[in-house]
Parts: C-alpha cells; sequence; structure tokens
C-alpha cells in the first residue's frame, strides 16, 4: 500500500515565509527555514511555523545564539558531531525525544515517546549525569524535577516552548483558585449545605486541581499544594477518577479540550462542565453555574490540534471508504465525536501498530508523529486529517544544530542550555508529579 504521508509536502506550496489561512486558523509555511534566522527575543510570535495566534508572552526564554560552525554545517555533518559526541559520552548522556521531533532529531534519541513515557524515563536513568531533552520547555522542567539533584536537564533550544502551556500562567490560576474558595469554600457540600465527606468520614474538597503536563512547573506546584494532581493525555481519566474521589469537582487546566473529552466519555454532562475565561469575573460565569459543575475547563487549547474539523474527517472518509480515523483528545470535541477512536500519542502508534496489513488511517495529531508512522508502516496507508499540516512549531525549535551544539558542550565538560527548577517549586511539584505517575492507566 502507498503510505499517503510521505507524499505529501511537509508545508503547502506557498512563497517562503508567508501564511496560509484556512478555517480554524493559520500557520506560517517558513518552518523549513533555519531556526537561529529569527530575531531573539522572539516579541511577536514563537518563530517558524507557528499559528499567528500563537503569540510569545513576556518573559518567555530567548533563543540563544548558536556558534556559525553550527549554523553552516551541512545535515551530514551535524549527523556526524552528534554521533561522535554520544559516542564519546556514553551513559553520561541520555537523549530523549518527543513523537513530535522532527525526523533528523529523533533519530538520535535513546528514548522515544510521549510526555507521561518521557516524565516516567527521566526518573529512570541516575546513571546519566545530563538529560538531554529534544521536546519543550514545560517537559524539560518536568525532567529536572524528576531527577536527580546531581543531574543537569539540557533543553537543546530554550526557546521552545508552549503556546498552549503559557494559557494559564500562575497568577491567573491562582485568582481562578480564591474566586473558587469564595464561591464553593474549601469543603463539598450537598444540597442541604452539609458537608459531604469521604468513606473515612474526611471532608471531600470543593474542588480537585488538575493540570495537563503541558504547564509550567509553578501550577504543577500549585497543584501539588492544593491537594492536585497532573495528567497526560495517556493518564487522564484514571487523574480523573483520582480527583473525583477527593473531591467533588475538578479546575481542569490548560486544555479545555483534553478535559471535556475525557469527562465526557466518563459521564460528565456538558452542562456540568462551564468554561473558565480568566478574562471574565467569575470566569464569565455565575456562582449557581460554579456550585453546579463537575468539571471546570480553563479556556486553553492547543493550536494544532485545533486545526482538526469535522470536515476533515469526512472528507477522509469519502476519498478513502473504510478508512479507520483516530484523533488525539486535545481535538474539538465534535472532531473527537465523529472519529473511530481517540488517544494519546502512544495509543495512536500501538493502533497502528497492531493492525492487519493494509488498513488506511486517517489521523488527527501532530504531522511529524504521522509522517513517521507512514514511513514506519508502508503495509498501511497513513495520512494527515488536516490539509494544510501545522506542526508543533515549537517542537521545530529543536534543530540538529542545537542537539549537536549542547552534546559537543559535554563533551568539552560544559553544560549550556541548561533548565533548573528552583527547590521550593520542584518539591511542591513533585508531588502532584509523583501522583500522576502512580496514576497508572488500566489496561
Amino acid at each position: 500500500m502507498t503510505s499517503v504521508a510521505t507524499q505529501l509536502n511537509l508545508l503547502p506550496t506557498r512563497p517562503s515565509g508567508t501564511a496560509v489561512t484556512l478555517e480554524g486558523g493559520s500557520c506560517n509555511s517558513s518552518l523549513t527555514q533555519d531556526p537561529w534566522d529569527f530575531p531573539t527575543p522572539l516579541v511577536e510570535g514563537y518563530g517558524p511555523g507557528a499559528s499567528q495566534n500563537d503569540v510569545a508572552p513576556a518573559g518567555s526564554p530567548a533563543q540563544p545564539t548558536i556558534p556559525q560552525r553550527y549554523r553552516d554545517a551541512s545535515p551530514e555533518e551535524l549527523d556526524a558531531m552528534i554521533v561522535a559526541a554520544k559516542e564519546t559520552l556514553g551513559e553520561r548522556a541520555v537523549v530523549m525525544g518527543h513523537f513530535y521531533q522532527r525526523d533528523e532529531v529523533v533519530k538520535h534519541a535513546d528514548f522515544i515517546g510521549d510526555s507521561f513515557q518521557l516524565a516516567q524515563q527521566a526518573k529512570a536513568h541516575p546513571e546519566a549525569d545530563a538529560i538531554v531533552f529534544c521536546g519543550v520547555h514545560f517537559m524539560a522542567e518536568t525532567a529536572d524535577i524528576l531527577s536527580q539533584d546531581n543531574q543537569s536537564v539540557i533543553l537543546p533550544n530554550p526557546a521552545a516552548g508552549c503556546s498552549m502551556a503559557d494559557m494559564a500562567d500562575e497568577e491567573s490560576v491562582e485568582d481562578c483558585w480564591a474566586d473558587l474558595m469564595d464561591v464553593l469554600g474549601p469543603h463539598a457540600v450537598d444540597e442541604n449545605g452539609q458537608t459531604v465527606t469521604d468513606e473515612n468520614g474526611e471532608p471531600l474538597a470543593s474542588v480537585i486541581p488538575v493540570t495537563y503536563m503541558n504547564s509550567s512547573a509553578a501550577l504543577k506546584a500549585f497543584c501539588g499544594r492544593n491537594g492536585g494532581i497532573v495528567c497526560t493525555s495517556s493518564n487522564a481519566q484514571t487523574v480523573l477518577e483520582w480527583a473525583f474521589k477527593r473531591g467533588q469537582r475538578v479546575l481542569f487546566f490548560p486544555d479545555q479540550h483534553l478535559g471535556r473529552n475525557t469527562a465526557k466519555a466518563m459521564g460528565v454532562p456538558l452542562e456540568q462542565m462551564p468554561m473558565w475565561n480568566p478574562r471574565k469575573e467569575l470566569g464569565g460565569n455565575t456562582a449557581q453555574t460554579l456550585k453546579d459543575s463537575r468539571v471546570i475547563l480553563w479556556h486553553g487549547f492547543c493550536s494544532v490540534h485545533k486545526r482538526f474539523t469535522v470536515g476533515q474527517i469526512e472528507k477522509a472518509r469519502a476519498e478513502y471508504p473504510g478508512c479507520t480515523v483516530i484523533v488525539h483528545p486535545e481535538s474539538p470535541m465534535e472532531v473527537v465525536d465523529a472519529a473511530d477512536s481517540s488517544g494519546s500519542t502512544d495509543h495512536i502508534r500501538k493502533a497502528v501498530q497492531a493492525a492487519e496489513p493494509g488498513q488506511t488511517f486517517a489521523i488527527g495529531t501532530e504531522i511529524n508523529m504521522v509522517n513517521r508512522l507512514a514511513a514506519e508502516h508502508p503495509e498501511h496507508t497513513i495520512f494527515c486529517l488536516d490539509p494544510v499540516i501545522c506542526p508543533c512549531s515549537t517542537m521545530y525549535r529543536i534543530h540538529p544544530g542545537y542537539l549537536a551544539w549542547v552534546l559537543e558542550e559535554l563533551v568539552a565538560g560544559r553544560v549550556i542550555n541548561q533548565v533548573s527548577v528552583s527547590d521550593s517549586v520542584a518539591q511542591e511539584a513533585s508531588v502532584a508529579l509523583e501522583r500522576m505517575l502512580a496514576a497508572v492507566p488500566k489496561k
């Protein structure tokens, strides 16, 4: 069978640097350009490939100035540098790569996975002096929190951020929490105003904070000190089950879609899932709406997964009758409902691996992963739902040049582009992260 994704151009055919605007947003087609050709610090966006709505907030890490030799090196020369440095370092350095990373970076990773799997790996390799994390900033922060104190976590390009993570900042979440405590109080109450207790007679919390892995260390720390937990797309349902045993409702941030899709699949009615817009009083809700809620959803989203539509699914099924549609749960609810299944990046990967030869898959997630699955499974027809194929632009800021640079600096005994979380934040965040690691989904 033909692997459709391998026949697609990475980006639409447009003059370099122009934006392609379609229903659902736009993305910048200059992604294939060298990432160091953009101004630092970035003040108008995250750089090449970014959605035009992905504005880098003030205080975002600036892209470092990379030495000229790495800019001038050919792909083959960069590969040779990376391989040689890794051979010299041996077990002293471990390279981790997220599924969404570009192929020329992922091929050098010692471990490839989603954010949950990589968090587990960060904790599982105390023998390494350095963890080189080819992902985005919040993932490197998590690795630093979970790794040993004597280990250094390196993000090859510190400007590799996450626009979704930036949609919930610590001050806004603290303000939200204060409002919720004013309206709901600290403990759960029934319709008669009586305190609700658990099976041990302890009062249930009025609300349990749950943050998606795609958030800052500060927000993970917020959850840790307020009885909350971190989740990933792999274990979101298990985490919500954990939270509902301890509280009457959940505050879920920053991704509304993962929260909504997960809670809906668990039977929570939509009318009990109000949105919290941090720019509005009480998040745009009445006090009664909040009291009647089960899951309060933060007004955040992923720019890549937001692009997938029901129309794209209908078109895929019309052109490829019988195809299997799988989407990531960061996609809008109507897209998840229209798909055959939804799940984490690892769920998508396993579904393709387990299929009998000759299947056709229309996949709604980041294009690097879709193309990699197509290349690895030529026995299937695999393509991306989004015709514009807007990649995760911030992941793309991890260029092989940056990987070669940080590895060669390690060989020379220097640690650069290190991500460090303060001890106070790390201590509280680790509480929420350890709860996440313990929330292993049932098979």
